[in-house]
């Protein structure tokens, strides 16, 4: 039966243990004694994204530019410049190669920023580090005190079997991480 106006539930016992439907004490305690990702804020504060110029990170971009809006956080756009050994032992210019997929990607962003800028207010910064994808972003994430990671599916068949850069960021357990489709 459900309260009328004018009638009063009975009050809740002030000492004692609280019980959590579906779960022991024990858990809820542990679940409010967690706090490696708590920050002090409602919220990430800072959400980076992995950017490479390949459609599943620019929806990945997409996404944490929304995500980063709505929360009035910094987005922080991290490019990995890969360091391809066998390549530069070739003669190949790699880091002119990498510097100008950079230039291109900052461009890119600076023009979707623009167009947008009337529309969303989104704080970005735009970071390169060099190495290995996973072990860049690492990096990143841990230099800017990310509250969030963010990037985009890999679009390489081989990852199915050895692991991608979204799998191992997962893994680490060390922050939130979504994989953008």
């Amino acid at each position: 039966m459900a309260p009328t106006l004018g009638t009063r539930r009975p009050a809740r016992p002030s000492s004692g243990p609280h019980r959590v439907p579906g779960g022991s004490a024990a858990a809820a305690a542990s679940l409010f004694s967690v706090t490696e990702f708590e920050r002090g804020t409602d919220g990430p504060k800072v959400i980076v994204v992995g950017v490479d110029g390949s459609e599943s990170s620019l929806r990945a971009a997409a996404y944490a530019a929304g995500l980063a809006r709505r929360q009035r956080a910094l987005l922080a756009m991290v490019y990995v410049q890969p360091v391809m050994v066998a390549g530069a032992a070739l003669g190949a210019p790699v880091a002119g190669t990498t510097d100008e997929v950079a230039e291109s990607l900052i461009q890119e962003i600076r023009e979707a920023a623009e167009r947008m800028r009337h529309i969303y207010d989104v704080r970005w910064e735009f970071h390169t580090f060099r190495g290995d994808p996973y072990n860049g972003l690492v990096e990143a994430a841990d230099e800017l005190t990310a509250d969030a990671v963010v990037v985009g599916a890999s679009e390489q068949a081989g990852h199915r079997f050895v692991g991608s850069v979204a799998v191992r960021l997962v893994k680490a357990g060390r922050w939130p991480v979504t994989v953008v489709p």
